[in-house]
């Protein structure tokens, strides 16, 4: 399972353009759900994002997909799987949270991200894994007014989606980056995650620091 996951990611332009050749303006479909899904469950945080819009973009610009088509389609996804994500955490994020298939660990990293970074989380999250998927439903659970969010959410959804489309369509016909599109993904992940691995790493010291003192104390 996370082998197929891998591999989906890495090599999600070629399984797109696999798709798109087999089944037409199905792709339009397949792509609203995965970006509806990563961003509307808390159960799909580990769906690819950043760098599947990136490959839509490019393979746009290869004639595979219409981009003035599939931006405003996926930022139709992304903010309607925001909004009902806003309202699961409104409305059962008391019962979710203490089941145990569900990450505590991802909420207290998404709650640490809000203390930083306050309403402009809505709009931060999306360009962070992970984060964008439980931003919404931390939201919705701290019941955040609902008017403040959505504007955030529509602000958010729009902007991530139109300069990863937009990035891929106009770098992702240049030879060097499309010979080398494995590793603009990988770039992609790792500086996605860079802003959860700094917070890691900040409250980890932080945290040292305190025993310390508590053991000199």
């Amino acid at each position: 399972m996370i082998s197929q996951l891998l591999d989906f990611v890495l090599h999600v332009d070629k399984h797109l353009q696999t798709f798109a050749q087999d089944h037409g303006a199905l792709i339009y479909g397949l792509l609203f759900a995965i970006i509806f899904c990563e961003t509307g469950l808390v159960v799909m945080p580990f769906l690819p994002g950043d760098s599947l819009l990136f490959a839509v973009g490019a393979l746009s610009a290869q004639g595979f997909m219409r981009i003035e088509l599939i931006i405003p389609l996926l930022m139709c996804a992304a903010i309607i799987g925001d909004n009902l994500n806003y309202w699961i955490g409104r409305k059962a994020g008391g019962w979710i949270v203490n089941q145990r298939w569900f990450k505590r660990d991802y909420l207290a990293k998404t709650e640490a991200f809000f203390v930083k970074h306050g309403g402009k989380a809505i709009i931060l999250a999306r360009f962070v894994p992970i984060v964008r998927t439980f931003a919404p439903f931390t939201a919705g659970f701290g019941r955040m007014d609902y008017r403040r969010f959505l504007c955030y959410s529509l602000g958010g959804g729009l902007f991530w989606v139109l300069s990863f489309s937009a990035a891929g369509y106009f770098l992702g016909s240049i030879p060097v980056i499309k010979n080398n599109i494995k590793l603009v993904f990988l770039l992609i992940i790792v500086v996605s995650v860079l802003p959860i691995a700094f917070e890691v790493l900040k409250h980890r010291a932080e945290a040292k620091r305190k025993a310390k003192e508590n053991a000199e104390s």
